[in-house]
C-alpha cells in the first residue's frame, strides 16, 4: 500500500470505523447501497448499464451454440456439407464433432482467459477475445469444407470460452452486493436470447436460396462483436483488479463513479477498505505459501501462475473449486444443450413433422429466455440455493414423465396424439424450470466464491467444466436420442437427482453478502490466527488512510 496511493476521506465517516474497540470486527454491518434484487437496478442504473453491456458476450456464446441447430437441417447447408446429412455413413459422429467443436475451444479459452483477465484487465481482456471470435467467425462464413467450418467453430470456440469466463467476472466485480445476482442473470438471459435471435434468423433464412441461407447468419454473428469491442474501452477497470494492481486510487474513484456516490460517502469507504483488505491478505498468505517464489524473475512469475492453478485445489478454495466445477457439470448433464443444439431431432422422437418440429425448437427457445427472466427478481429474493434444489426437482420429474411417454408409445405416435402433445408439454415445462433456476445459478455463482486473488483462475476452471461437459454431451446426444429413445430422458433425470443431492449438502447460500464475506460462507479460512490476520491488515488500511493528508477527489 503506497503513499501516493491513499485518498482523503471525510474525517466524520473515517472516524465512525476507525474507533473501535481493539477486540471487535472493523465493521459489525454493512449498511446497502439500496434494495436488493431487481428493484435495485433502477437505483445502481449505472452498474446496470455497465453490466448489460458487457453481457454482449453472452449473446455471442448464445448465438454461436443456436445457429448450428436449424443450420444443421438446411438442405442448402447440406449440399455443401454432406458428411452431416442423415443419408452419410457415420453422419451422427461428424455432426456431433462439428457441433461439438464450439465447446472445445471454448475450453482451451477458458483456461486462457483466467491469465488473460489476470494480466491485462477484465475489460482489455474481453476485447482480445473478441477479436478471435471474429477470426473465427469469417472462417465459418466463408467455409468450402467441413474441415474449414469445424476450424472456424474451434477458433470461434476459443473467444466464446474468454467472453463466457471474463464478462459473468466483470460484472460480479463491479456489481453491489445486493444486485450482483440480477446481474449476473442478465449474463445468462443474454446468452439464451442470443440463442433465440441465431435461431429465428436461421428459421428464416432457411427459405433463402444458395449458400446465403446458412452464411448469413454466421455473418451476423460478427457485427455485436463489433460493438462489443469497440464499446468496451468506454467501460470502466474492475476495482478489484485495479487494487490487485496496486492502483488503489483508482479503484476508489472507480468505485465511486459505479455507485454514483462520493467517494467520502462511508459505503464507498468500507467497501474500498474491504477491497484492499483482501488484496493485502492473500498477498501476505501468497508470500507465505511460495517464499521461493517472490523475487520478480520471468520464471518465478511462469512458477507462481502455476502454483496459483495449484491453489484452488487447496486449503482455503478447493471447497469453491469443487462447487464451481460441480455445478457447472450438472448444468450440462441435466440435458439442456442436448435441447438447444438437436431440439428438431427430438420433437421428431415425439412424433411431429418436419415443419412443427423446426417451430416448436424455437417456442421451447423462447419459454427458456422467460424463465430467466423471472430469476431477475426470484435469484436475490428467494437465493441460489433454493432455486437450484427447485430446479433440479422439477427436471427430474420432466424428464422421467417423457421417458415414460416415449418408453410406452414411442413406436405408435400416430395413434397416440394426445401423449405425444403431453410429452411435448413436459418438455416446455422442462425448458421454462430449467431457465428459471440451472440456467443462470450456475453461470452466477462462480463469480461470487473465489477469493479476489484466484477468482479469474477459479472462475476459469468452472467455465472449463462447462465447456468440457458440453463437449461430452454435443458428441452423445446424437447417438444417445438415436438408439436408446426413451434411455436419454432417463440418463439426464437421473443426473437431475443427482444435482438435487449435490446442491443440497454441498452448496452454500451465497446471497447478500460481499465477495470479500465469502470465508464465512464457506468456513474454509477460519483459524483465529488468520482471523487475526484479516482484522488487523482492515485496521492497519484505515489508520494509514486516516494519516495521510491527501486532497479529497
Amino acid at each position: 500500500m503506497g503513499k501516493s496511493d491513499s485518498i482523503g476521506v471525510g474525517p466524520m465517516e473515517q472516524q465512525e470505523f476507525v474507533d473501535l474497540h481493539s477486540g471487535e470486527r472493523a465493521w459489525a454491518t454493512r449498511e446497502p447501497y439500496g434494495p436488493a434484487g431487481f428493484k435495485g437496478l433502477f437505483t445502481n442504473p449505472y452498474v446496470a448499464m455497465c453490466a448489460l453491456f458487457a453481457t454482449i458476450g453472452g449473446l455471442l456464446f448464445g448465438y454461436d451454440q443456436g445457429v448450428i441447430s436449424v443450420t444443421l437441417v438446411m438442405d442448402q447447408f447440406l449440399d455443401v456439407f454432406p458428411r452431416v446429412s442423415e443419408e452419410a455413413s457415420g453422419a451422427g459422429f461428424w455432426k456431433g464433432l462439428m457441433t461439438a467443436m464450439l465447446e472445445l475451444g471454448a475450453l482451451l479459452g477458458a483456461l486462457f482467459a483466467g491469465w488473460c483477465a489476470d494480466k491485462f484487465s477484465r475489460k482489455y481482456s474481453i476485447f482480445i477475445a473478441v477479436c478471435i471470435f471474429t477470426v473465427g467467425s469469417v472462417l465459418q462464413t466463408s467455409a468450402v469444407e467441413y474441415s474449414m467450418l469445424t476450424v472456424g467453430r474451434l477458433i470461434g470456440g476459443l473467444g466464446i470460452g474468454m467472453l463466457a469466463t471474463i464478462s459473468p467476472l466483470y460484472i460480479s466485480e463491479i456489481a453491489p452486493p445486493e444486485i450482483r445476482g440480477a446481474l449476473l442473470v442478465l449474463q445468462e438471459f443474454s446468452i439464451v436470447f442470443g440463442i433465440v435471435i441465431a435461431f429465428w434468423t436461421t428459421y428464416g433464412t432457411r427459405y433463402m436460396s444458395g449458400e446465403w441461407s446458412w452464411r448469413l447468419p454466421f455473418l451476423i454473428q460478427m457485427l455485436p462483436g463489433f460493438l462489443l469491442g469497440g464499446g468496451i474501452f468506454f467501460l470502466p477497470f474492475s476495482p478489484r483488479w485495479l487494487c490487485s494492481k496496486g492502483r488503489d486510487t483508482e479503484a476508489l474513484e472507480v468505485l465511486s463513479e459505479l455507485r454514483r456516490l462520493s467517494t467520502t460517502d462511508s459505503r464507498i469507504y468500507q467497501e474500498w477498505c474491504e477491497i484492499r483488505a483482501e488484496v493485502t491478505f492473500v498477498k501476505e498468505v501468497n508470500a507465505e505459501k511460495h517464499p521461493d517464489l517472490q523475487e520478480p524473475t520471468r520464471a518465478n512469475r511462469i512458477k507462481l501462475e502455476i502454483a496459483a492453478w495449484g491453489d484452488c485445489f487447496r486449503h482455503g478454495c478447493w471447497k469453491r473449486t469443487v462447487v464451481g466445477v460441480m455445478i457447472m457439470f450438472f448444468q450440462q448433464f441435466v440435458g439442456i444443450n442436448a435441447l438447444i443444439y438437436y431440439s428438431p431431432s427430438l420433437f421428431k422422437t415425439l412424433g411431429q413433422d418436419y415443419e412443427m418440429q423446426l417451430l416448436l425448437s424455437g417456442i421451447i427457445n423462447c419459454t427458456q429466455l422467460v424463465g430467466v427472466a423471472t430469476s431477475l427478481w426470484t435469484m436475490d429474493r428467494f437465493g441460489r440455493r433454493p432455486l437450484l434444489l427447485v430446479g433440479a426437482a422439477l427436471m427430474s420429474v420432466s424428464h422421467l414423465i417423457i421417458a415414460v411417454l416415449v418408453g410406452k408409445f414411442g413406436d405408435q405416435w400416430s395413434s397416440y396424439k394426445t401423449e405425444g402433445w403431453v410429452a411435448v408439454a413436459f418438455l416446455f415445462f422442462y425448458m421454462f424450470s430449467f431457465g428459471a433456476t440451472w440456467g443462470p445459478v450456475p453461470w452466477a455463482m462462480p463469480s461470487e466464491i473465489f477469493p479476489s486473488s484466484l477468482r479469474a483462475k477459479g472462475v476459469a476452471l468452472s467455465t472449463c467444466s462447462n465447456w468440457f461437459n458440453n463437449f461430452v454431451i454435443g458428441l452423445i446426444t446424437p447417438p444417445l436420442v438415436q438408439n436408446t429413445g426413451y434411455g436419454a430422458y432417463t440418463f439426464f433425470a437421473v443426473f437431475c437427482l443427482l444435482a438435487f443431492v449435490f446442491t443440497f449438502f454441498f452448496v452454500p447460500e451465497t446471497t447478500g453478502k460481499t465477495l470479500e464475506q465469502m470465508d464465512q460462507v464457506f468456513k474454509d479460512v477460519s483459524s483465529e490466527a488468520e482471523e487475526a490476520r484479516k482484522l488487523r491488515i482492515e485496521r492497519e488500511i484505515m489508520a494509514e488512510t486516516r494519516r495521510e493528508d491527501v486532497p479529497k477527489v
